[in-house]
């Protein structure tokens, strides 16, 4: 699995994914997220692995622990790298996706989302009724990752430096949330840039509209790409 940042392909459809990465000659990790995966089905996957680039399928999936066996074991059929589910299903539930997806892709890679980028902490208390900080949030959900057997968490990079300190640097920190300083944050609210994330410790970062949406999006990806290798 590439170390290299992962582009969030957030578009509607395939023929506006292709032409996206037409405009690359290298191979790339990218992210199919809902909004693209549901609209568009499976045959989205084998597009893009037949291009030669290494895929995280964002889904986030979170249900009881035999529907999420069940749908990770039919999802790793199709030969995707990396994908998800929400810690807060719990250790079992995380279990069993772990064993649903190696009993048909072996290679591929279990994290899972402990609270998401655009959450804040008073949005966590009142929404949630988590009454601790965010912080020890995300390191209590990461434990219960690292306990399931899972291969790391989806988080914010501002929590990447004591999940390191926590559960070591090879467990996967994946961070979306990744902007450069004349970026808008949109819907994202714990932002860093690349090289933030980088000494934080994060493992891999998330970049989408920085870079899709960019007008030069190759320009725009080498100079994350190079930021991000430090």
């Amino acid at each position: 699995m590439k170390d290299t940042p992962i582009i969030a392909l957030d578009f509607a459809t395939l023929k506006e994914v292709e032409n996206f990465l037409d405009l690359f000659d290298e191979p790339l990790f990218v992210k199919i997220g809902m909004e693209l995966f549901l609209q568009n089905g499976p045959d989205t996957i084998k597009a893009i692995k037949d291009r030669g680039h290494d895929i995280f399928l964002d889904l986030k999936l979170h249900d009881i622990p035999n529907t999420v066996q069940s749908a990770l074991a039919g999802l790793g059929k199709f030969n995707i790298d990396l994908i998800n589910v929400h810690a807060a299903g719990g250790i079992e539930m995380m279990k069993s996706g772990l064993k649903g997806l190696k009993s048909t892709n072996p290679n591929a890679k279990l994290i899972a989302v402990t609270q998401l980028t655009s959450t804040t902490e008073e949005q966590m208390q009142k929404e949630q009724n988590i009454q601790t900080s965010i912080e020890d949030s995300v390191v209590h959900y990461a434990k219960n990752t690292k306990d399931a057997g899972l291969d790391g968490v989806v988080c914010s990079p501002l929590e990447s430096k004591i999940l390191k300190e926590t559960l070591g640097k090879e467990f996967l920190k994946v961070t979306p949330g990744i902007r450069l300083e004349t970026d808008k944050t949109h819907d994202q609210q714990r932002v860093t840039t690349p090289e933030e994330a980088k000494n934080l410790g994060s493992t891999h970062i998330v970049v989408g509209r920085s870079i899709t949406q960019h007008t030069n999006p190759v320009e725009r990806y080498h100079e994350i790409l190079q930021r991000w290798k430090g």
